[in-house]
């Protein structure tokens, strides 16, 4: 009964993600558009600016509430109410201590904004308001939502998906209404600032409801880590293994905005959300998978373990390659037809956007593995992966502008994600030869690769005008992704072995015994 119930929460999971992922999708592109026109461009650059700054705040968090999910699982499995509400009692009080650092540290970045915004063409009180609204908002997640953990580690997950993405479709409506009938700046941050204090207090409310029988207590917490020294040793772990992906999220629009402006961080703004939105499906569709990982290396059947690694890692590249050749022919043209030619950015801006996504995705299989053998102890990767990140990134954007800023993220990935962490999985946990590795990733890579050079040169340019409307770019889109994707798919069925078996297994799940 116990293994039905975590299949159906997992499933009801999916379900809700995938029909707000949807549903946020057409928001977030109606509500971008409207925003450039009523607000301005500038104005949401500052507003994304102010959002990475207050990233860096929350870095104080990162690793305590994967260290905490981790640590309810079994009690929640067993039924142990009082380690329940003891552990989430523990939770409260680090986070209240986390919450007042980021106020601190937020009212000494409050005194530095005129040196950082020295002339974005608003007045201070828009700055300031923005700056606590959101500022405001954040320090909720810390000091009154952090019972959130509770529902993500008992697999109900799809209870804050609800009312957060509910609540951020109808904060999103209501700005929409708000700047394109009043351009008001205060109004638009009055509703930013409301709706996640609404979003507090109903949530809180729903949890009360959900666990009943939960006594957290922030006071006890102090004496209560004690007894769970486990929580601050695995937080530590994350917490650095964490930094590198922070790094190359937070870092990137700030260091184009100290080499640009806020109107060129708004212009590469509009590129990301598109990546945003596609990565977030593609770890919808990967997430499930974590569990089945764990139990596959629990069983200790190397042979299967690999085997099961290429076929995750086969579909990765699939995937990654369909996105990248839809990306790089069809963004261009969209961006027109969405916002306008103004807002196109250069070519090799969105091959080095669309180089970064593709290692993003095909990293998620050695990750997953990594994870289930608990390879943490290169604690150096993430802070080498940041170092080389940020250094590249200030030298490429001193001497290319926008393109050497991205270049930073693509040089740390080679280095660390692409070159080390595969490394490091065939050594440590399948304890084979790496040479084997290079020869799977390049004959993936060249399978992905060769079919996109081909149909780019030998498809008519004429074919379709993507330009001219979105009912003609919806006809390019299909026939050039449609031609790509079966072509890439034979070869790779033909090939790829372990293609062939996940092809085969498909229909009977993935992890379920053969």
């Amino acid at each position: 009964m116990a293994r039905e119930s975590r299949v159906g929460k997992s499933l009801l999971n999916a379900r809700v993600n995938v029909i707000f992922y949807f549903i946020m999708l057409l928001v977030s592109f109606f509500s971008r558009k409207t925003f450039l026109d009523m607000l301005g461009a500038d104005f949401m650059g500052f507003t994304g600016t102010i959002g990475n700054l207050l990233g860096f705040l929350n870095i104080a968090e990162m690793g305590i509430v994967t260290a905490i999910g981790y640590v309810l699982y079994k009690p929640l499995f067993d039924g142990d109410r009082q380690k329940v509400s003891e552990i989430i009692s523990v939770l409260g009080y680090i986070y209240s201590i986390v919450g007042l650092v980021i106020l601190g540290g937020g009212l000494v970045l409050a005194c530095l904004l005129p040196v950082i915004y020295p002339d974005t063409g608003f007045s201070w009180g828009v700055v300031y308001f923005a700056f606590f609204s959101y500022l405001t908002s954040s320090l909720l997640t810390y000091f009154t939502n952090y019972r959130q953990t509770l529902l993500a580690a008992d697999q109900r997950y799809y209870v804050v998906a609800i009312y957060s993405q509910s609540s951020m479709i109808i904060k999103t409506i209501v700005q929409m209404a708000i700047a394109y009938y009043t351009q008001n700046y205060y109004l638009w941050l009055a509703i930013e600032l409301c709706a996640g204090i609404l979003y507090s207090i109903y949530l809180n409310w729903k949890i009360g409801k959900v666990y009943p029988w939960l006594c957290s207590d922030k006071r006890k917490g102090r004496q209560l880590l004690k007894k769970y020294p486990e929580i601050m040793k695995s937080a530590r772990q994350l917490f650095v293994h964490k930094v590198g992906f922070f790094v190359q999220s937070q870092m990137s629009p700030l260091i184009i905005y100290m080499f640009g402006s806020l109107n060129v961080v708004a212009f590469y703004g509009n590129y990301t959300i598109i990546i945003t939105k596609l990565m977030a499906l593609v770890n919808n569709l990967f997430g499930s998978t974590n569990a089945g990982v764990g139990n596959l290396i629990a069983e200790g059947d190397r042979d299967r373990i690999v085997h099961v690694f290429w076929e995750l890692q086969g579909l990765q590249f699939f995937i990654a390659g369909v996105l990248s050749f839809a990306l790089l022919h069809l963004t261009g043209a969209f961006i027109v037809l969405w916002l306008g030619d103004e807002y196109l950015l250069p070519m090799v801006v969105l091959v080095l956007i669309i180089v970064t996504m593709f290692i993003t995705i095909t990293r998620n299989a050695v990750d997953q593995f990594m994870f289930g053998y608990g390879l943490f102890a290169d604690v150096w990767a993430p802070v080498a992966e940041s170092v080389i990140c940020i250094s590249v990134a200030f030298i490429g954007g001193s001497l290319w502008g926008l393109p050497g800023v991205l270049l930073g993220s693509v040089v740390s990935l080679l280095l660390i994600v692409v070159m080390w962490k595969p490394y490091y999985l065939y050594r440590s946990g399948f304890k084979m030869p790496y040479h084997r590795y290079v020869v799977g990733y390049l004959k993936h890579l060249a399978l992905v690769a060769l079919p996109g050079v081909a149909l780019h040169f030998l498809l008519p340019a004429d074919m379709f005008d993507p330009m001219a409307s979105f009912a003609n770019w919806i006809w390019y889109a299909i026939v050039i992704v449609g031609l790509y994707s079966v072509v890439t798919f034979m070869l790779m069925y033909a090939l790829c072995p372990a293609m062939r078996t996940f092809v085969g297994r498909f229909p009977i799940g993935i992890f379920r015994n053969r």
